[in-house]
């Protein structure tokens, strides 16, 4: 089956609480949590208190968060304690190697996420220590975007490399082009607007679970 994420950051910024009861509702399998720093990607987003008190209010759900972060190892500690369930860093971030270790240590599961134009083999020396492979269908930063199709390869890719966890994709994902993404091989899907502008999120979901 495959598995919908999500994305908060096209939630109702003043009704949180809200749409963590729509993701519950819908019965979607996550909860995708962006994190940006205005430095690694031209956007601010959320902190470690908003996923605390998400985490306190509906723990049940997986909390798939994605930094979008600079220097990301000196932040996984705190977004682990806020109650991640799973951290998801970039290839192009810096000490990646070192923080993926990390990340694993605080008894999290392990992400690693390329932009665009990182090539798959760049993972290749880290692929056994990974849970998911989160590949940015557009450029990271913010949403709304049209979804980059050359990048879906990258998918094929990684399973020839021999990677039997997760591959998520991340932007521009809808309706009228997730039926591609699950033919590529991926088998979770990030959705911000598709999921929460839709009339019925619920059947957003069941389509997705249909796949």
């Amino acid at each position: 089956m495959i598995k919908l994420s999500p994305s908060i950051l096209a939630a109702d910024p003043l009704r949180m609480g809200s749409a963590l009861q729509l993701v519950k509702k819908a019965r979607a399998d996550e909860l995708h949590f962006d994190v940006m720093d205005a430095h690694f990607v031209p956007n601010l987003s959320f902190g470690p208190a908003l996923l605390a008190a998400m985490k306190q209010k509906m723990p049940g759900l997986v909390y798939d968060v994605h930094l979008m972060l600079s220097d990301p190892s000196k932040y996984v500690e705190m977004f682990a304690e806020a109650g991640a369930s799973i951290i998801t860093i970039h290839q192009e971030a810096k000490r990646f190697a070192p923080c993926l270790k990390k990340i694993r240590k605080l008894g999290v599961q392990v992400g690693a996420s390329l932009k665009p134009g990182t090539p798959a083999e760049t993972l290749l020396p880290v692929l056994d220590q990974l849970d998911r492979v989160l590949l940015m269908t557009v450029e990271p930063g913010f949403g709304g975007q049209k979804l980059m199709p050359e990048v879906l390869g990258k998918a094929r890719e990684l399973r020839m490399m021999g990677f039997a966890g997760d591959i998520e994709a991340d932007g521009g994902i809808g309706l009228g082009n997730m039926q591609l993404l699950a033919d590529s091989g991926i088998n979770v899907l990030v959705m911000g607007t598709a999921f929460f502008k839709a009339a019925d999120p619920a059947a957003v979901a069941a389509a997705v679970h249909a796949l």
